[in-house]
């Protein structure tokens, strides 16, 4: 069961789970679970053979009608808006995944959580590791670890086996830091370079390394980065982008000495690197920009410093 399907990653998530379990001659059902109002409908999922629930998580009722899952991918969660907004951030991210973690106390959990969690870190270094101890900025990143602390507590009270995907962005191609980037320079815009360095995994490769960490599940939750390999610079992806797109990167600011930044290191250890090159995106992007392709006109906010989004 995906739940929180209908968002940027629900789609390609409950897919790939179809695909790989009638790979394996396997009848399991994949269950999408949204209230579908945002990116996907119902019939985006059915086409694929993936059962569809229209449920409001938020509402106990709809919650408890849902059917039993083995397994649950735990997706759901709010971002943007949120920073005038805390009545909404402690819903989103607090209260309802408490809900959630009782609900299928008994059930396998994958939660995604996010590399904000970890403190800014050197640009210099390779990133915060699973070791890196928590101090998130702002008050997103902070709900994001209470949201980590309800799957972790449930766990241990209930010997659930769940596992908090702490994910550092990724990129498709209508989403993304990348797309971001490439969006301001096509238009001409300033790039804001203050969030000096990221670090982005392609999406297909994000979902991989996603179902693969079912194979880390313990009690109490066990967290893994999920990220590529480099510490990518901001500025040169944007001057990248200029000469692929043919116009002349604006910059704005000056990088700072930290950022967010995780090691994927021990994911890619177990499941092994990413297939999709930063160049490779950076190609495939710049040729949907150019042939007119959509965007789901939701920037990511990377640049932001203060958590507030």
């Amino acid at each position: 069961m995906v739940l929180g399907a209908g968002g940027k990653m629900g789609l390609h998530l409950s897919v790939m789970l179809r695909r790989a379990l009638d790979e394996l001659g396997r009848k399991d059902p994949v269950f999408a679970v949204s209230r579908f109002r945002t990116l996907h409908q119902c019939s985006d999922f059915e086409k694929h053979g993936v059962k569809v629930h229209s449920c409001d998580l938020g509402e106990p009722k709809d919650l408890e009608k849902l059917p039993e899952a083995a397994t649950v991918f735990y997706l759901a969660g709010a971002k943007f808006g949120t920073a005038d907004s805390p009545e909404l951030l402690r819903r989103a991210n607090i209260e309802i995944p408490q809900q959630v973690a009782k609900r299928f106390c008994h059930s396998q959990i994958v939660a995604f959580s996010t590399g904000c969690v970890y403190p800014f870190m050197s640009c210099k270094s390779t990133g915060a590791t699973e070791s890196t101890k928590p101090a998130p900025v702002g008050d997103y990143a902070a709900s994001c670890l209470e949201r980590e602390r309800a799957f972790t507590e449930s766990s241990v009270l209930h010997n659930n086996p769940s596992v908090l995907i702490r994910l550092n962005y990724s990129v498709e191609f209508r989403y993304g830091v990348l797309v971001d980037i490439a969006d301001k320079v096509y238009k001409g815009l300033p790039v804001d370079v203050s969030m000096g360095y990221v670090n982005v995994i392609w999406q297909s490769d994000a979902v991989c390394h996603t179902i693969q960490a079912l194979e880390l599940a313990g009690v109490p939750a066990v967290p893994i980065n999920i990220t590529g390999p480099d510490v990518l610079s901001v500025r040169t992806l944007a001057h990248r982008f200029g000469e692929v797109l043919g116009r002349t990167a604006q910059i704005t600011g000056q990088e700072n000495e930290t950022a967010w930044l995780s090691s994927a290191a021990h994911s890619h250890k177990l499941f092994g690197m990413p297939s999709v090159s930063v160049e490779t995106m950076i190609s495939w992007i710049a040729g949907w920009m150019l042939q007119g392709g959509q965007t789901w006109g939701k920037p990511t906010g990377f640049e932001k410093r203060d958590g507030k989004f």
